[in-house]
């Protein structure tokens, strides 16, 4: 989940989770020659990254805690083990330790989801006024994200591995779980017809893209859901929404039932209409860029692919035009939030 510095879509700044090191990387999208202009160590393995905008503070889920970075700065202000530490330091998808993390509009606290090894995993919340991790809530399977309602009085986990998503509400912290397999949970742990991340729309509405073949579009008033058919046929990873009404979904390849290579679909939401864009890379997240120097509406693509073909660099995808670039980014990285200019 990203809470940007500014309005969405808006900013020059990509800040990202180097998912194979221990860093966060400040790349400028506006300088492909030289586009890192500064890295910090938050912890091995980070995965996700919130910021707050009022704070000016960013919070990275790392394999060994949750990281706290001053953003004006650009230095880290604390490393929090998690109340469920893991035992290992690991990599890739598989890993244990934090995941999806959000953080709540007012800034007073921070939702991380825990994956532990051989459990069920939790959602730890931590306080930032006293820096400290101050309560756990059971969740699902190997959450790979978080989400957060737009009223911020929710937040979701998407349980890959459990076909769940979880619900909690704040601040009672009462948890609820529903159910999502639309293709049914045959297979258990090695299906891959599995939730990976969502979108929140301004309206409340969650969309989960499963294998390019079915997007679930959940309502959490009803906490029910109805499934639209999809056309790329590829292993779904990262998904995002548009300020013009586009979803936009990474595919990741021929995997367990999917056919087809690694895609980029930018679906209009309101008609289902669907552009397919084939790529040659993995990628792993997707985030809509409306600053670019031509004036253009971009879609950035993050290499650290969990699944496929992990590179290190970022793809840059005209959504007009369709015109690919690339900007070189180490340590494959895997989520990222824009920013405004230092």
């Amino acid at each position: 989940m990203v809470i940007s510095t500014t309005t969405p879509g808006h900013g020059t700044i990509f800040v990202v989770t180097e998912s194979h090191g221990d860093k966060i990387a400040f790349v400028d999208l506006t300088a492909p020659g030289a586009p890192v202009q500064s890295e910090t160590v938050v912890g091995e393995a980070p995965w996700a990254i919130a910021v707050h905008e009022a704070s000016r503070r960013a919070y990275v889920s790392t394999a060994v805690g949750l990281a706290v970075v001053d953003l004006g700065s650009r230095e880290r202000l604390a490393l929090v083990p998690y109340l469920s530490q893991p035992a290992v330091i690991a990599y890739g998808e598989e890993r244990p330790g934090g995941t999806g993390v959000v953080v709540t509009p007012d800034g007073s606290a921070v939702y991380v989801a825990v994956t532990r090894t051989g459990e069920n995993s939790t959602v730890e919340r931590f306080d930032t006024a006293s820096g400290a991790f101050t309560d756990s809530f059971g969740v699902g399977l190997r959450p790979f994200d978080v989400q957060l309602s737009p009223a911020g009085d929710q937040v979701y986990t998407i349980d890959h591995d459990s076909f769940t998503l979880n619900t909690i509400s704040i601040p009672e912290h009462i948890v609820t779980s529903t159910e999502i397999a639309p293709f049914g949970t045959e297979g258990g742990l090695m299906s891959h017809y599995k939730p990976h991340y969502a979108a929140v729309a301004d309206d409340g509405t969650l969309y989960l893209p499963y294998q390019g073949q079915g997007l679930v579009v959940y309502s959490p008033g009803t906490r029910t859901y109805e499934t639209q058919a999809m056309t790329a046929d590829s292993h779904q990873h990262g998904v995002g929404l548009t300020s013009d009404g586009r979803l936009l979904v990474v595919g990741v390849g021929a995997i367990g039932g999917a056919t087809k290579g690694p895609s980029l679909t930018i679906r209009d939401i309101a008609s289902g209409d669907e552009v397919v864009l084939p790529l040659q890379k993995g990628h792993e997240n997707v985030v809509e860029w409306l600053d670019a120097p031509d004036g253009g509406r971009k879609a950035i693509l993050t290499g650290g692919s969990t699944s496929r073909g992990p590179w290190d660099g970022l793809a840059i995808v005209d959504l007009d035009s369709l015109a690919i670039s690339e900007i070189a980014v180490p340590g494959m990285p895997q989520m990222g939030v824009l920013i405004a200019s230092k």
